[in-house]
């Protein structure tokens, strides 16, 4: 039989109150914590909470804090990610991204779901992983929804809406967000 974990990671229904889900959010919301508070000067703390809180890529992200998320462990950075102020990943389920990608400031990255059924929300949600490629540039205050995947090398327009899959080398912005061009050198 699946724990609460184990079928939260997969995607399926789960119970978010979970003792063992509690704990692992009550982690995060901690080191999420630590990390906002601290102070520019403190960069050995900072380092030591960002390997903490991520399940890789803790060595070399670059964070502008304030930094919000669920569990952080089911977040997997690639090499000298930048996150700017104000950035939240809900990750109830992995939330993969590639080396050099940049976030503006306020960019949320969301992969929880609620079920339509009202008595099943009551009880139960469940998510959908986002995979975002290398070398993104997303601008501030987008929204990345549940699964998602957005291809590297493709810049994401301040304030967009991304609802479903965004290619590789291209521009793309908007409410929903859509393939405006492609990027060429």
């Amino acid at each position: 039989m699946a724990t609460e974990r184990e079928k939260m990671l997969a995607g399926q229904l789960y119970d978010a109150v979970d003792p063992e889900l509690v704990a692992a959010r009550k982690r995060a919301r901690e080191l999420c914590q630590t990390l906002n508070a601290l102070r520019e000067v403190e960069r050995d703390e900072r380092r030591s909470v960002l390997r903490e809180l991520f399940a890789t890529g803790g060595d070399s992200v670059w964070m502008q804090p304030p930094f919000f998320c669920d569990y952080g462990s089911n977040i997997e950075l690639g090499e000298r990610v930048f996150f700017n102020f104000n950035c939240v990943v809900l990750d109830v389920c992995k939330v993969r991204i590639g080396s050099f990608t940049q976030f503006g400031p306020a960019v949320q990255i969301y992969t929880p779901l609620h079920p339509f059924n009202a008595e099943q929300r009551r009880s139960h949600e469940y998510g959908k992983p986002v995979d975002i490629g290398s070398d993104v540039w997303v601008g501030g205050g987008a929204l990345i929804l549940p699964g998602v995947t957005i291809g590297s090398r493709t810049v994401i327009g301040a304030g967009s809406v991304v609802t479903r899959d965004v290619p590789a080398d291209v521009f793309a912005a908007g409410n929903p967000c859509r393939v405006i061009r492609e990027i060429s050198e």
